[in-house]
């Protein structure tokens, strides 16, 4: 799989030479795929999981993938608290398996621009490459302001179809836990592209450009230099058709 990913990054490094780190961002012309992992520090399958979210660190600076790991809260219960879980996170994830005509959540899951990934282990690479050779049906422009506060203001510019939703999300990476019991009880887990906070649906009520203010909260234990910002557009049906992220200012 990280050949197969590298092998990409070097065919569409070209795309995404002009998308500096800077404070603001505009998305490619290419369709960027949107990874989510439903995942649960108390699900002990997990871990291999999360670490194939950890080694798409290059494919996401290179404008190929927006990784984000959101973590369910249905696993709590068997003896170990899962801090970065949040009921939002599963509602979301049965929201997604309902689009696409799924019965059951699971953890863990990965879904590829709103559709179930479930052979990731070994198609994960390809079904980026898959998604970025498709013109892209939306665009996005991220605007970050200086976090102060525990609140970081974001400005997202949209240009799409009337109907589609836009959602926006905090990540945050190089996190760690000792679990203490559980399923994973001994073991410590290291996390990246966890999603703090998240903002969405919001409803882009016209066709064409339209810009969105919003404001994150930032966790008071977070370091900037871990933290990013994602923005995706998502239609009636689920289909992700645009995404884009980009890492705080000066980090």
């Amino acid at each position: 799989m990280k050949t197969l990913i590298a092998t990409i990054v070097l065919c569409l490094a070209p795309l995404t030479l002009a998308s500096a780190q800077t404070c603001s961002k505009q998305s490619p012309a290419h369709t960027v795929a949107l990874l989510e992992l439903y995942t649960s520090e108390g699900c002990s399958s997990c871990p291999p999981a999360d670490h194939a979210v950890s080694t798409l660190q290059k494919a996401a600076s290179a404008d190929l993938v927006v990784p984000l790991a959101l973590h369910v809260d249905y696993w709590d219960y068997i003896g170990w608290t899962d801090r970065f879980a949040k009921t939002d996170f599963t509602q979301r994830q049965r929201w997604l398996a309902d689009s696409t005509g799924s019965r059951a959540v699971y953890t863990p899951e990965m879904f590829i621009s709103g559709r179930e990934l479930r052979d990731w282990s070994d198609a994960l690479g390809s079904s980026i490459g898959n998604i970025n050779r498709k013109p892209a049906q939306a665009s996005i422009g991220i605007k970050l302001g200086a976090a102060a506060g525990g609140k970081l203001p974001v400005e997202v510019d949209t240009n799409a179809t009337a109907g589609t939703k836009l959602y926006i999300a905090l990540y945050e990476n190089g996190l760690s836990s000792n679990v203490k019991a559980g399923e994973n009880n001994g073991v410590v887990l290291r996390h990246d592209y966890v999603v703090r906070d998240w903002i969405g649906p919001i409803t882009l009520d016209t066709d064409g450009g339209s810009v969105s203010s919003r404001t994150l909260s930032v966790p008071s234990s977070s370091s900037s230099s871990q933290l990013g910002v994602a923005a995706f557009v998502q239609n009636k049906a689920g289909v992700v058709l645009q995404a884009l992220a980009l890492p705080l200012c000066g980090s």
